[in-house]
């Protein structure tokens, strides 16, 4: 059997391809093909390594299936190898059947199965973890780290590849792998103009957003950090809170918001305020793009707060009414030319308390910040990049939290 990897990787990736070192790190734009070639590459090896196994981690085991898992299932296909490998669901694994090879998955919610993961043949090497920002807590990559332990055959060598898209500068990604020389880290950025496989719609989103959404693009095109120069809500932790804990600590109040979009994300957020602590709880998160009121409805109910108060964006009253008439508890939020600052101005006041599931939310948080003027310097309108989930959180809160008299007229 032959393959030409030149045909089927593409260019741009030769030194990510060959290195050994023990962290290959890996920042870029969507569509940069970085999760595609990681997966070719992972193939690739158990057939150059065969005493080889890998694992394929991401922050929560529920959305391994329809990443990792199907890349490297088209990367099977991709190299013309499909009749030597059995991929099952139940367990999640890849095996090569000549050799008894395996690939396995894991969430890092798995907790025990992550730090005491092991291989009934051969020796575990490669460790390829997804979506690593979405890995808040460099505790949690420490103990996987540790885990990845052992001899290995002659030639043979261990290597963790973390793929991301660089969300923000405050990361620990950054300060532990880009900021500092180190022989045992390989570090690279890369872009969608070194995918060649992209066809002319699929670059042309990128060079509109380039011209239309310049602090998106720098992260989704440029494959930039995302600097958050002029930032609204400093006071975030990321927490792994216990949902019902939080909701039984007396004078808590819930909170629901709903902010409409269609081209934009619909961005639905819980959230729960405890007055007390001053702290604001953000429990769970939809977002969505393209989607109907009546799917909008049908989901919240789905997840179960169908019966809850739900406060929406004052400007869409039709889409309000629509969500009456699917049965949610759907209201306007507050009104008024001043009601956004205020409402900014009342939750800087609390510390914003993300649970690590609440991926969208995060990303936002992150990034929203106050919009520049002609002059380069903040103004006093928030920036409409990375406001969905955040003017949700604002409906919600605000509505809760101020009587029903109140008025910002």
């Amino acid at each position: 059997m032959k393959i030409s990897l030149q045909k089927a990787v593409g260019r741009g990736y030769v030194d990510f391809w060959n290195t050994k070192a023990r962290y290959r790190v890996c920042k870029g734009s969507r569509g940069s093909k970085k999760s595609k070639t990681t997966a070719l590459n992972m193939i690739y090896r158990l057939f150059q390594y065969p005493e080889s196994n890998g694992l394929c981690v991401r922050r929560f085991s529920n959305t391994l299936r329809d990443s990792v898992f199907s890349d490297l299932k088209w990367a099977i296909h991709k190299l013309g190898v499909d009749a030597y490998f059995d991929c099952t669901v139940s367990p999640m694994q890849i095996t090569r059947r000549s050799t008894g090879q395996k690939i396995l998955f894991r969430g890092l919610d798995d907790g025990l199965k992550i730090t005491s993961i092991s291989v009934d043949k051969g020796v575990l090497c490669w460790v390829w973890i997804e979506e690593a920002y979405e890995i808040s807590n460099e505790d949690d990559f420490n103990k996987l780290d540790m885990s990845i332990r052992g001899e290995v055959p002659p030639g043979y060598f261990k290597q963790l590849t973390l793929t991301f898209n660089p969300w923000s500068a405050t990361s620990w990604l950054k300060p532990r792998f880009f900021d500092t020389p180190d022989d045992t880290v390989f570090t690279k950025t890369t872009t969608w103009e070194c995918n060649e496989w992209l066809d002319d719609a699929d670059r042309n989103i990128f060079l509109k957003m380039k011209e239309n959404n310049p602090r998106r693009y720098r992260i989704e095109g440029a494959g930039d950090w995302g600097i958050a120069d002029g930032l609204i809500y400093t006071n975030v932790i990321v927490e792994d809170f216990d949902v019902d804990k939080i909701r039984a600590i007396p004078g808590i109040k819930s909170a629901f918001g709903l902010d409409f979009g269609f081209t934009d994300p619909n961005a639905f957020t819980a959230c729960m305020v405890d007055n007390t602590a001053m702290k604001i709880y953000v429990f769970d998160e939809w977002y969505k793009t393209g989607v109907t009121n009546k799917i909008i409805a049908e989901q919240i109910k789905r997840m179960g707060y169908g019966g809850q108060r739900l406060i929406c964006d004052s400007a869409e009253p039709k889409s309000i009414a629509e969500l009456q008439d699917e049965g949610l508890r759907a209201e306007s939020s507050r009104k008024g030319k001043d009601s956004v600052n205020h409402g900014i101005q009342l939750i800087q006041n609390y510390q914003i308390v993300v649970h690590p599931r609440c991926v969208e939310f995060k990303k936002e948080i992150d990034n929203y910040c106050w919009a520049k003027g002609t002059d380069g310097k903040p103004t006093d309108k928030p920036d409409h990049e990375f406001s969905h989930g955040m003017d949700s959180m604002r409906y919600a809160v605000t509505k809760v939290l101020m009587p029903d008299t109140f008025s910002f007229d």
